[in-house]
């Protein structure tokens, strides 16, 4: 399966929890909504957008570099993605069509990780301009760059609903931590402080809860925690590795990946814990759940006809639907509407 180099560049062990498609911002998971993906169809890595049911199919970026990371703004009329067209990783925003692709960090350093406050006017990124990886912020237009962070590494900012917090991982005490702080960099907190690693936080769309990954039980298992750190709370709770969670729109599901069946599967479960259901069951690799705006869909990657495409189904697991089918790899659904 095709896994991709500016990917694991922009979020390491987050993977692709900061695309946090279907957290809002959105209504519909009809004929209006839009889903943008990675393909490799054209031989490299491009960004694609189709309609939510597979028709429409266009290469956004249609460029011989890599493009990755995919991110809708919250009024879903642009994206930001990440680009080595200019030889280093760089955070590009376009036109929700493809148009006006503009590099906004433009710097010698790696920047990636790209995340849009929640009223579009800001995005939040990592870069490695002064060394070690640090979380910045800037303007949705590339201007007022300002450095957030600065002790240890730090990476893959997530913004709280309300915009007022940024989430992000810290290894400044020797391990990667949850940390959060204010939106200008203020009161940085350490939320899960344990000896164990903790990776991928997600905020609940209602903003009282963060879920996460952690390895504090010797192998990947979700948790969850009040947005204050209070309550860390392990979910699944099993001998294999459960990992990428994404909140429904609602807040009163999660949906991840789980390997308890002997290959990866699309699980959901109720916001508690309860009531885990695998949704894929078969026997190929399914993951990178994506829930539609209104809740009622998943997109999510699978391997089953024996390359990447882009998977729809019901919330429920029915209706299971191949969106891409062609011969490329396609991969990383992103809502938008």
């Amino acid at each position: 399966m095709k896994t991709s180099p500016l990917m694991a560049a922009a979020a390491g062990a987050a993977l692709l929890t900061v695309l946090c498609s279907g957290c809002g911002g959105g209504s519909s998971s009809g004929s209006d909504a839009k889903i943008a993906f990675l393909s490799t169809r054209d031989g490299n890595d491009e960004i694609y957008v189709m309609s939510a049911n597979g028709t429409g199919q266009t290469n956004l970026t249609n460029n011989s570099a890599g493009d990755d990371a995919p991110v809708w703004s919250p009024n879903r009329k642009k994206i930001a993605f990440v680009s080595d067209r200019d030889g280093n990783s760089e955070i590009y925003v376009m036109n929700a069509n493809g148009s006006a692709q503009t590099n906004l960090t433009n710097n010698a350093g790696s920047d990636s990780s790209p995340a849009w406050s929640p009223d579009g006017t800001k995005i939040a990124f990592q870069s490695n301009r002064g060394g070690l990886y640090q979380v910045y912020v800037m303007n949705a237009d590339g201007t007022g760059v300002l450095q957030l962070t600065s002790a240890g590494s730090n990476f893959t900012p997530v913004w709280s609903p309300d915009g007022t917090q940024i989430a992000f991982l810290s290894s400044r005490d020797g391990q990667s931590e949850i940390y959060v702080m204010n939106a200008d960099g203020t009161g940085q907190m350490n939320l899960t402080n344990n000896s164990g690693t903790d990776n991928t936080p997600v905020w609940s769309p209602d903003g009282t809860k963060i879920a996460f990954e952690s390895l504090r039980d010797g192998n990947f298992e979700i948790y969850v925690m009040n947005a204050d750190g209070t309550g860390q709370t392990n979910l699944t709770n099993n001998s294999a590795t459960d990992d990428s969670p994404v909140w429904s729109p609602d807040s009163t599901k999660i949906a991840f990946r789980s390997s308890r069946d002997g290959n990866d599967e699309v699980y959901v479960m109720n916001a508690d814990g309860t009531g885990q259901t695998n949704l894929t069951n078969n026997a190929e690799t399914d993951n990178s759940p994506t829930w539609s705006p209104d809740g009622t869909k998943i997109a999510f990657r699978t391997f089953r006809d024996g390359n990447d495409e882009v998977y729809v189904m019901n919330a429920d697991g029915t209706g299971q639907t191949n969106l891409t089918n062609n011969a490329g790899d396609d991969y990383l659904p992103a809502w938008g509407n």
